[in-house]
């Protein structure tokens, strides 16, 4: 079974998908954590996340079927943040498609717009493993130096904004192309993680 995991920033996304990984044993594959990776190689890459905006879909998506092909990774996925927009779907569908695997689910995370820069005001990354916290849903462990966290450059509330709107432009349109193909469901993303992850839980077992 593959699952796509989509929201708008700060709507819980990696928290959601660590705890479904944990309980079916999905292989995760966060957009987010692979283009940081790839900003480190790559300097156009890295210039486009700091400016709040996304790296052109033809070269994000050649990395990244790359990358999924090189480790073999074709089934019991969940994908988070990918694909974001109907280009990189249209790619993604043929991809699969060659590969005679299919998206199963599709999980829409919804929040509003002043919850999401709230959250992302409060996220923080660890700058030595790159782990990534949130002072609100996902603290990190007590054991950890709070002060040595950082903001991202991509956290910051008029970057926050910017991104914002381009998941209204692009990713409301991938959403109805989805609804075509495979089945949706959207998630009140603003309720309690343990309902929210209770919820999914339900949706999958019953998919299985």
């Amino acid at each position: 079974m593959n699952i796509l995991l989509l929201g708008p920033q700060g709507s819980g996304k990696g928290t959601q998908a660590r705890l479904l990984c944990d309980k079916f044993g999905f292989d995760y594959f966060e957009s987010g954590a692979y283009l940081r990776r790839m900003a480190e190689i790559y300097p156009n890459i890295k210039k486009a996340i700091d400016a709040g905006k996304l790296v052109p879909d033809k070269e994000f998506t050649s990395y990244l079927m790359a990358y999924l092909d090189k480790e073999n990774m074709y089934d019991n996925i969940l994908f988070d943040g990918f694909p974001r927009n109907l280009s990189q779907y249209l790619f993604f569908r043929s991809w699969l498609n060659d590969r005679k695997v299919k998206l199963d689910l599709v999980f829409v995370l919804e929040i509003s717009e002043d919850v999401t820069i709230k959250r992302l005001s409060a996220r923080r990354q660890d700058p030595e493993t790159g782990n990534i916290y949130n002072l609100i849903t996902d603290p990190p462990p007590e054991t950890l130096d709070k002060s040595k966290l950082i903001i991202r450059d991509d956290d910051k509330p008029e970057v926050i904004k910017v991104r914002l709107q381009d998941y209204k432009d692009r990713t409301i349109p991938l959403i109805n192309e989805l609804k075509k193909d495979t089945q949706v469901i959207e998630v009140n993303g603003e309720k309690p993680i343990n309902e929210i992850q209770e919820n999914l839980r339900k949706v999958i077992d019953e998919q299985k």
